[in-house]
């Protein structure tokens, strides 16, 4: 009895010493050419690296540079140098990522990362990530697609419409209206899928009640990525429901 004791106090004693990882903003966007700063607060310094790590939608992380406190060195992941990134601490557990000037394929996810040596083997721990979003005038707006529901799903009491889009960044807010104003139940939004061609694709459903569907007649998918924004519609006046 008393060794299981012991035992959950170590477990217990490790949970509450356990670091957490805080980063900060959760989302940031810049426009092309800006500085970019993210931080991340380590919590408690136990003398480690903290590396940095870049994720686009439907790819795998890639490691872009690990940064020490204690000497300020510097170590760079396979096409990743100085010219462009860059670390630093303002103190022992606050850190920062720098992209001194971005460009729009910076955008990506960013996770800080770091060991936690309050038990006998380090444990692995990352951040919550940050959402870099990198605006550019100079990008084409996402082209969309709008499908109406099935016939055959019209028969039933749900319809479904489904909007895909085609983009050249990553990130990019989906939203709907239905008979012009905006809706935010029944919205399902998928991550964004790269493609060979370099392009990213998200998809985005619409769930309605069939009656709904038959008494309006307009319905709109909107795409906003950064400062380019798109719209298609839907006007059963003119297009009536098709086979998908």
């Amino acid at each position: 009895m008393l060794g299981i004791l012991c035992s959950l106090i170590t477990a217990l004693t490790y949970v509450d010493a356990a670091i957490t990882l805080t980063q900060i903003p959760p989302v940031e966007t810049v426009s092309t050419g800006q500085q970019v700063v993210l931080k991340c607060n380590i919590q408690r310094y136990d003398g480690n690296y903290v590396n940095w790590y870049k994720q686009v939608p439907g790819g795998v992380p890639q490691y872009v540079l690990s940064f020490h406190h204690y000497d300020s060195s510097l170590y760079f992941g396979t096409g990743f140098s100085s010219d462009r990134f860059n670390s630093k601490s303002t103190s022992s557990i606050d850190y920062q990522f720098i992209i001194k000037q971005a460009e729009a394929g910076d955008s990506a996810l960013y996770f800080c990362q770091t060991w936690d040596d309050s038990a006998d083997e380090a444990v692995v721990v990352f951040g919550q990530g940050t959402k870099l979003i990198v605006t550019d005038s100079s990008l084409p707006p996402p082209v969309l697609t709008v499908f109406p529901p099935s016939s055959a799903e019209l028969q039933s009491n749900k319809a479904t419409l489904l909007c895909l889009s085609s983009q050249s960044a990553p990130f990019a807010d989906v939203s709907w209206l239905v008979g012009g104003s905006p809706v935010t139940s029944g919205i399902s939004t998928s991550t964004a899928v790269q493609r060979p061609d370099q392009t990213f694709h998200i998809s985005s459903s619409l769930s309605i009640q069939t009656s709904d569907w038959n008494m309006i007649n307009v319905y709109t998918c909107k795409v906003s990525l950064g400062s380019q924004t798109a719209e298609k519609t839907i006007n059963k006046s003119g297009c009536p429901a098709k086979e998908q």
